[in-house]
C-alpha cells in the first residue's frame, strides 16, 4: 500500500480534480443559417470543450474552415463567421490533454484528396490508433497532427469505394475504440455513432434541415426539434435527397458511457429516453440510502452536485443549503498573487456561507472523487468555516480505472481509489465519514440493464486498448481526440 501525498502542486488547473469528457460535435444540412446554427450549437455544447472550437461549412462547391483555440464565443466573430458561406457545416469544441493545446489539433480537421474536399468533427477515441498511425506513416502517409481524429481522413483517401458514404464506412471497418462523427464534403453531410455506443449523439430536425448533436440541449436554442438518438454502429447520410440510414457495421452490445448520467452531459439533456437531471437526483436518493447519515444540512458541491444533492436531501430530509457558492466568471488562466495564496484555484471556485455552516453537520455531495485533491481542500475549506462535522457522499462509486474511449483521466496510479480503501480516502481528505454508491445503484438510476460501460468503476473494457509504456498523466500518447 502506498502512501497518501500530503499535498498537491498548487498549478490552478489541477484544482479541477474531474473526469473531463474531451469534446462535443454539431452539424446541419439544409440551412441556409448553417454557420449561425453551428455555432449555437457549439455554444450550447460548451461544457464538453473549452479549449479550442471550429466550424466547417459547404456551399455546394467547397469547403470553408475557420478553427481557434479558447471559448467558443471567442474564437467567432461577425468576421470570422462571413467566411463560412453555404447551408451546410458541422462544429466541434475541444478539451485538450496536457501539451495538446495547439491550433494543429483543433477540429474540424479538413483536407483535400483525390475525390475531393472532406472536414470531419470527433467525440472519442481510437484504441489502436498508435497501430494505424504506424501503418500509415509507413506507407507514405504525412500527418499534420497529433490528434487520432487525422487516421479518419487518411484512411478515407485511401479508400478504394466509390461514393463517400461507401468510403467512410470502409475506414470504419479499420478502427476501433470509440466515436462519434460527424463528416462534410461540398455535397452532404454524415454523422456515425461506433458500434458500441460509447458516446452520444443525437438526430434533429430544424424545418426542412437535419441537425446532428453530442447532446440534445444543442437543438433547443436554435428552435430545433430532437428527434431521436442516433443508435449504436448507425450512419446517417444527409443531402439534397433528404436523410438516410444505414447500419454498415457488425452490431455490438451497447456500452454507453455511465460517466454521461454523473457528469458529462448537460443536466436538461437525456438520452435513450432517461433524463440526466432526474437520474442525478435518483442517485443522490439511492446514496442516501445505502450511506445514510446524522447531519443537520445537505450541501452539494456545485455545479455538478447539485442534483444528487437534492436527491439526497429528500430522501433522509434533511434541509438542503447551498453552503458552497461557485463563481461562474473563472477561466482556466488566472494571474495568481506572487504570495503564494493556498488552495488558490478551489478558493477562487468555491466560497462557504459562513454563518450557515458554522456550528453544523455537514453532508457534502460531489459526482466523484478522482486524485482526491480538491476533495480534501474542499473538506479544510468547511472546517475553516466553522463546521462541526464533515460527511462526503459521493454520488457514483470509486473511480479506480482510466478511460480509453474518449474521456481524459488520470493514470490509474494517480486514481485515488486504485489503491486505496474509503477509509483510507477519508482520512486522507480529513473527512468524519466517507460513503460511495454502489455499482448496481448506479445502474438501477440510470435505467438498469447492462447496456452501459463502467469501466473506470470495474476495469473491465469492452474494447481491447493498447495499454501504454509511457508515464505521465495521459494514458496513452494522445494530445487530441
Amino acid at each position: 500500500m502506498t502512501s497518501l501525498p500530503d499535498s498537491h502542486p498548487s498549478f490552478f488547473e489541477d484544482d479541477d480534480d474531474h473526469f473531463h469528457d474531451q469534446c462535443g460535435v454539431f452539424g446541419v444540412f439544409g440551412d441556409a443559417e448553417a454557420a449561425n446554427l453551428t455555432y449555437l450549437g457549439l455554444h450550447a455544447l460548451q461544457h464538453r470543450g473549452q479549449e479550442a472550437a471550429g466550424i466547417a461549412t459547404t456551399d455546394g462547391e467547397r469547403l470553408f474552415v475557420q478553427r481557434g483555440l479558447g471559448l467558443v464565443q471567442d474564437v467567432f466573430n461577425a468576421a470570422t463567421m462571413e467566411k463560412l458561406p453555404g447551408a451546410g457545416g458541422i462544429g466541434h469544441v475541444r478539451y485538450s490533454t496536457a501539451g495538446g493545446t495547439h491550433v494543429k489539433n483543433t477540429q474540424p480537421i479538413a483536407v483535400d484528396y483525390a475525390h475531393g474536399s472532406i472536414a470531419v468533427a470527433h467525440n472519442g477515441n481510437l484504441t489502436n490508433y498508435v497501430a494505424l498511425r504506424r501503418e500509415l506513416e509507413s506507407a507514405g502517409s504525412i500527418f499534420a497532427s497529433a490528434s487520432d481524429t487525422e487516421v479518419f481522413v487518411h484512411l478515407i483517401a485511401r479508400s478504394k469505394a466509390e461514393t463517400t458514404e461507401a468510403r467512410v464506412a470502409d475506414a470504419l471497418h479499420r478502427v476501433q475504440g470509440a466515436y462519434s462523427l460527424v463528416f462534410l464534403s461540398v455535397d452532404e453531410m454524415i454523422a456515425v455513432r461506433d458500434p458500441w455506443g460509447f458516446r452520444p449523439l443525437c438526430l434533429g430536425t430544424k424545418g426542412d434541415a437535419w441537425v446532428v448533436a453530442s447532446e440534445p440541449p444543442a437543438f433547443a436554442l436554435m428552435g430545433a426539434e430532437y428527434v431521436r438518438d442516433v443508435e449504436p454502429g448507425e450512419m446517417i447520410v444527409c443531402d439534397r435527397f433528404g436523410m438516410r440510414s444505414s447500419k454498415p457495421f457488425e452490431e455490438k452490445p451497447t456500452r454507453f458511457c455511465i460517466f454521461e448520467h454523473i457528469y458529462f452531459a448537460r443536466p436538461d439533456a437525456s438520452f435513450g429516453g432517461v433524463s440526466v437531471y432526474q437520474a442525478r437526483q435518483r442517485l443522490g436518493a439511492t446514496l442516501a440510502r445505502l450511506e445514510p447519515v446524522e447531519a443537520d444540512m445537505v450541501i452539494p458541491v456545485p455545479d455538478s452536485g447539485v442534483a444528487a444533492a437534492l436527491g439526497f436531501a429528500r430522501e433522509t430530509g434533511i434541509p438542503y443549503e447551498m453552503g458552497l457558492i461557485r463563481s461562474h466568471y473563472v477561466g482556466r488562466t488566472f494571474i495568481e498573487p506572487q504570495q503564494q495564496i493556498r488552495h488558490f484555484g478551489v478558493r477562487l471556485k468555491l466560497h462557504p456561507v459562513r454563518e450557515l455552516l458554522a456550528g453544523k453537520r455537514i453532508a457534502v455531495v460531489d459526482d466523484s472523487i478522482v486524485r482526491g485533491t480538491t476533495s480534501r481542500k474542499i473538506v479544510k475549506m468547511l472546517r475553516d468555516a466553522g463546521a462541526a462535522e464533515v460527511h462526503l457522499r459521493i454520488s457514483s462509486p470509486p473511480t479506480s480505472w482510466p478511460c480509453f474511449y474518449g474521456i481524459d483521466t488520470p493514470t490509474r496510479e494517480e486514481l485515488i481509489a486504485s489503491r486505496h480503501t474509503p477509509e483510507e480516502i477519508a482520512r486522507y481528505v480529513t473527512a468524519d465519514s466517507l460513503g460511495y454508491l454502489s455499482v448496481e445503484g448506479l445502474r438501477d438510476a440510470v435505467g438498469g440493464g447492462d447496456g452501459f460501460c463502467d469501466a473506470c468503476f470495474s476495469g473491465e473494457y469492452p474494447v481491447p486498448v493498447e495499454l501504454p509504456k509511457v508515464e505521465g498523466r495521459r494514458q496513452l500518447p494522445l494530445v487530441g481526440v
